[in-house]
């Protein structure tokens, strides 16, 4: 069984064994949603069935992020009244849900994936392109 790993030690210490890159699945358009395919990179790390619930909650977080409302109405004529001087006061609902999504990511590494010597990159540091997985190497195998 790999050792268990603190996050601040894992981006300070560990060396990095390879990175996995998930890729953004736009078999429905344009939609920021990621492909839920599991990496055989990752089957000796983590559990197939956690590491889809990671992506399945990341994609409907996005999902509800881009989600059209009320809401979102309301900021668009407020910005419009505002001539966009509005938002220097005021997040929008969408920057409040990468808020949502950079939380959740971190407690995923926090509680499944730096104990198993993996780190989630949040996908707005990738551009919304992938979600990149990194591995880092299990010292318990090379002492």
């Amino acid at each position: 069984m790999a050792e268990t790993h603190s996050l601040q030690d894992m981006r300070q210490q560990a060396a990095v064994a390879a990175k996995v890159f998930i890729q953004r699945d736009y078999t429905n358009g344009t939609v920021c949603q990621f492909q839920t395919k599991f990496p055989s990179e990752l089957e000796t790390r983590i559990d197939k069935q956690q590491f889809e619930e990671t992506v399945r909650t990341l994609n409907n977080l996005y999902a509800e992020a881009e989600k059209l409302g009320s809401q979102s109405y309301i900021e668009g004529c407020l910005a419009c009244l505002t001539a966009y001087t509005i938002f220097l006061c005021m997040e929008t609902h969408y920057e409040k849900v990468l808020k949502k999504i950079a939380k959740y990511i971190q407690e995923q590494n926090d509680k499944i994936y730096a104990p198993r010597g993996l780190l989630l990159t949040d996908p707005i540091e990738r551009g919304l392109r992938v979600i990149e997985v990194t591995i880092f190497e299990d010292r318990s195998l090379t002492r």
